[in-house]
């Protein structure tokens, strides 16, 4: 394959996202905006053409899906600043906006950034009567928007454009995935826009070859920049072909001191081949890869020692490169926003709960016996499998929280007492002493002074 080609002149000025911190779009005049997109969209929306194209429906799923936009920011705001005592009273009155589903723990990828690299995860795929069982819960109480990963690359589970098609089916108004599209071949592409995907988000670190390469190798064979580049292309050329408008597509880079200089390289890769490019993070995906450049490291340690702070105090070097500090915690909006569920069916705290390590309840029995799944991953490392190799570091998940062994529902967990004594503690300024809340490194949940 050829040299892939990158255009020379910059266009893009850097954006607030509006819901990671720290976060920017690498906004231009191609760049769209989601809400908007749907909105201008919406007749070409799976979730209308099921509903027959019915007028009424179309100016409904509008106001559906930007009333979920706008609770997304508002619902955790409102409980956290309200009155603390009836915080209970008022969990029963929402939902959870959108639920997270492992259909695939197993990836391709031994990115180093990752928290894959350090903490044993299955290699397995959702058995599909527990995932529709998950998604009817989901639809039973009004859930707006599944998003069909966590730990894993879900393109690697061959029933997920089903899974999606039998959400919309059920009235879930956004189906998302995030993939690191090195399965995203044209049948794949094909599927999911046939099978009415909303959202999909790519995930690709570095704006040139040997950066990208180097921190997203392949696990069971070589990972290709030309190759996954050129999956990218062709997925929006199979859009347009199909005159389809979704999914909407997105493409996010991990910030790290390798890439940092890469955004130019990183825009112009893709600017013409989806609808946002944006750049995380991070910590918020874990790992132990040094994100701040020399030149920070010393104004930081500089400013510590002149006002007498612990080297240990939390900092963030946003997308613009201003550099924060942080003294004081805040309460997750995650805890009232969304639940992750694990392909065995437990459901953890929140995103960065990488294992489920604070389980907050079942729904399933698979889930029982997920410490064995996680000790054969241990004995594949030492066996030192194919696959394996690049996992040397990892070690079986602590457990925070260990609930009664029951099949649960979404419902109950939701607003049962394991997540509500969490809930309880964050809105009360006690976020430290929840332990898996406690090593938490997202941006999101610390309040920041900027120093440089």
């Amino acid at each position: 394959m050829g040299k892939i080609k990158v255009k020379k002149e910059k266009n893009f000025e850097l954006k607030k996202q509006d819901i990671l911190t720290g976060s920017r779009v690498l906004n231009s005049n191609t760049t769209k905006n989601r809400i908007e997109y749907f909105i201008d969209n919406v007749e070409s929306n799976l979730s209308y053409i099921l509903e027959k194209k019915n007028l009424n429906k179309k100016k409904e799923l509008c106001e559906k899906f930007i009333k979920y936009r706008n609770l997304w920011k508002e619902q955790p705001l409102n409980i956290i600043n309200g009155n603390k005592k009836n915080y209970k009273d008022e969990i029963k009155k929402i939902r959870p906006l959108c639920i997270d589903l492992e259909v695939a723990s197993i990836c391709d990828l031994a990115c180093p950034h990752c928290f894959r690299e350090y903490l044993a995860t299955p290699d397995k795929i959702i058995d599909i009567n527990l995932a529709k069982k998950i998604i009817d819960q989901a639809a039973e109480i009004g859930v707006y928007s599944i998003k069909f990963n966590w730990r894993g690359e879900p393109l690697l589970n061959p029933k997920l454009p089903e899974l999606i098609y039998y959400s919309k089916k059920k009235g879930i108004i956004e189906t998302i995935i995030n993939t690191n599209a090195t399965n995203l071949t044209e049948k794949k592409s094909q599927e999911l826009i046939d099978h009415g995907l909303d959202y999909m988000i790519y995930s690709f670190d570095g704006g040139v070859k040997s950066t990208y390469e180097k921190l997203r190798p392949g696990r069971f064979k070589k990972n290709s920049f030309e190759r996954v580049i050129k999956n990218i292309q062709n997925f929006k050329k199979i859009r347009e072909k199909n005159n389809a408008k979704f999914p909407y597509t997105k493409i996010q880079m991990v910030l790290m001191e390798s890439n940092r200089n890469e955004l130019d390289e990183f825009h112009k890769l893709f600017q013409d081949h989806v609808d946002e490019v944006t750049v995380t993070l991070y910590s918020e995906r874990g790992g132990k890869v040094s994100d701040l450049p020399e030149k920070y490291q010393k104004i930081l340690k500089h400013y510590l020692e002149n006002n007498n702070l612990s080297s240990n105090t939390p900092y963030m070097l946003d997308g613009n490169n201003n550099l924060f500090i942080s003294k004081k915690r805040k309460a997750c909006g995650q805890i009232f926003q969304r639940m992750m569920v694990t392909y065995d069916g437990r459901v953890g705290m929140c995103c960065m709960d990488w294992g489920a390590k604070h389980n907050l309840g079942y729904l399933s029995e698979k889930g029982f016996n997920h410490k064995d799944e996680e000790k054969k991953i241990i004995r594949k490392v030492q066996n030192k499998e194919n696959g394996f190799e690049l996992l040397k570091d990892i070690k079986i998940p602590e457990v925070f929280n260990d609930p009664k062994k029951d099949v649960s529902t979404l419902s109950k967990i939701w607003s049962g007492e394991n997540l509500n004594n969490v809930r309880n503690d964050h809105i009360n300024n006690r976020v430290d002493q929840i332990e898996i809340c406690k090593g938490c490194n997202s941006r999101d949940t610390f309040e920041w002074v900027k120093i440089a």
